[in-house]
């Protein structure tokens, strides 16, 4: 059945669908109440979910089940069947969970309903959270969903309230979206919860023995328990101009917004280094109608992280929309009207944006006698040297299943799902943080999504046509696959990713087969 004049898909599920046609393990698009639901079947028993991803509203029925969950294809959302709570970020808002009745061989969806709370839990006596970015956010969500009565703090470095990072440098920077999109929420919203936030608040200690931390306004604050979430800051090269106004950098909204204040009346563009988040501001800015050139030391962009085959085609896809690329080459100084490359050549530019990565915020935990190892050391279910104090996002190094290796991801979905993960963790959950690692990238209207973490490979394996963004390539190691990137694939991600976590290299060599 078609969509009808509300554009809705699939069987009225009011009138009933015969159970037979929801296969065991299958998803059925259909709709109720005026609403898009997806009913699904594991182990007989069916289940009726809303049809729409909270994060950026993805069709989950093109998504995978994995147990009693689904995921979405867009970027791997995980909602439960039982309960409709989005278990795995990046989405954070529950989708619609409906009552089902089967009976005489038919299934019928009876209208919404409301999941049982959790029982309310007491301890630990308090939780402050430092930093109120992906991880810390995250955290303090799902210490209310899992039902923690105690006091949560939240103090934020920057002045405003989270925010949706990954858009600061893709549709938000383009103006393609508009900003009232970019708070993850509103200070009702943590208000209602009563989770006190305070943004703009800065930690200048914390003392483990007395179980405290102090702003850098003299304030103290007691805590039961402690996260850890203070992120990374952008690296700003040490060269002869780079104080100057016209020079930026992209973590924050301020940052960003600043970005956009001076395209308006900027004409060349150079952007510092061709990372991902270097490429996606060069994709925005062109997309804004400046003229844009990208330098960077390396010979092809992003061929560390994505291979050769990916690489020439973000390359290819950029230059045709009218990038130019100074690859093998770098920036030695910052004049008011132009920047000058290590070869002397000079190119003009109003606007600069340094995309050469970041570092790690490790002072305070360096301060606080924690363990470092080119990050906050952390065992499997996050916590630190010192009991009771937990580490999540950009900071946190913790042990990889997979690799055996200890491992540091500078990932938004990684960070808000160890900030989940942690939370748990802090309620005595006693959960193995083991969610594989997964990104996801957009260059002007095409995207990569990638699952799985390689630092190095020795062969590269690929399934289509890259320089079309059809593709799926394999990164793998001793005959084995260490992750996965995707284009225009979404469903092979998925499949990817829930191999990957089930140490399954038989279906990860039937997704994307050796060359």
């Amino acid at each position: 059945m078609g969509g009808g004049p509300t554009g809705l898909q699939g069987p009225d599920f009011e009138k009933g669908i015969a159970l037979a046609e929801v296969a065991e393990g299958a998803i059925v698009l259909g709709h109720a109440q005026g609403e898009a639901v997806l009913v699904a079947r594991v182990r007989d028993e069916v289940f009726a979910i809303g049809a729409t991803c909270t994060h950026y509203g993805g069709p989950l029925a093109e998504g995978l089940l994995v147990g009693e969950t689904v995921r979405c294809p867009w970027h791997h959302a995980c909602f439960e069947l039982r309960t409709g709570r989005a278990s795995c970020a990046p989405a954070l808002n529950p989708v619609a969970l409906w009552q089902v009745d089967t009976r005489e061989g038919r299934v019928f969806v009876l209208g919404k309903r409301e999941p049982a709370k959790p029982a309310e839990i007491a301890t630990p006596a308090s939780v402050v959270i430092v930093g109120a970015g992906a991880a810390g956010n995250a955290a303090a969500e799902m210490l209310r969903q899992e039902g923690y009565g105690g006091p949560i703090t939240m103090l934020g470095a920057d002045p405003s309230v989270p925010v949706d990072r990954p858009n600061l440098s893709k549709d938000y920077l383009a103006g393609n979206a508009p900003e009232e999109w970019i708070p993850l929420r509103g200070m009702d919203f943590y208000a209602e919860r009563k989770i006190d936030l305070r943004p703009g608040t800065r930690v200048a200690a914390i003392d483990t023995k007395a179980r405290t931390v102090t702003t850098d306004a003299g304030v103290t604050v007691a805590w039961g328990a402690l996260l850890l979430a203070t992120g990374a800051e952008p690296v700003r090269l040490s060269i002869p101009g780079a104080d100057l106004a016209h020079v930026h950098v992209l973590r924050t909204i301020a940052q960003s917004r600043s970005i956009i204040e001076r395209a308006k009346t900027a004409k060349r563009a150079v952007v510092v280094g061709a990372s991902f988040i270097g490429l996606e501001v060069a994709a925005s800015l062109c997309t804004r109608g400046l003229e844009v050139d990208v330098v960077a030391p390396e010979a092809r962009p992003l061929e560390r992280v994505l291979g050769p085959e990916l690489g020439d085609a973000i390359r290819a896809l950029h230059e045709s929309k009218g990038v130019r690329f100074h690859l093998g080459q770098s920036v030695s100084a910052v004049g008011a009207t132009h920047v000058t490359l290590s070869s002397g050549a000079e190119l003009a530019a109003d606007l600069v944006v340094m995309g050469v990565g970041v570092r790690p915020s490790l002072e305070l935990a360096e301060r606080a006698g924690l363990a470092i190892d080119r990050g906050v050391t952390v065992n499997e279910y996050l916590e630190t040297s010192v009991p009771g104090v937990f580490a999540a996002g950009d900071i946190a190094r913790w042990p990889d299943a997979r690799t055996g290796e200890r491992i540091r991801v500078e990932h938004w979905v990684v960070a808000e799902r160890q900030g989940q993960v942690a939370a748990r963790n802090i309620l005595g959950r006693r959960e193995e943080y083991s969610a594989v690692p997964f990104f996801w990238s957009n260059h002007f209207d095409k995207g990569i999504a990638y699952v799985g973490h390689a630092e190095s490979w020795d062969r590269i394996d690929v399934s289509g046509d890259p320089a079309s963004f059809d593709c799926a390539v394999a990164f793998r190691k001793s005959g084995r696959t260490l992750a996965v990137a995707t284009a225009g694939r979404d469903h092979v991600g998925l499949e990817a990713e829930a191999a990957l976590e089930r140490g399954d290299e038989r279906t990860l060599t039937a997704l994307v087969p050796a060359r």
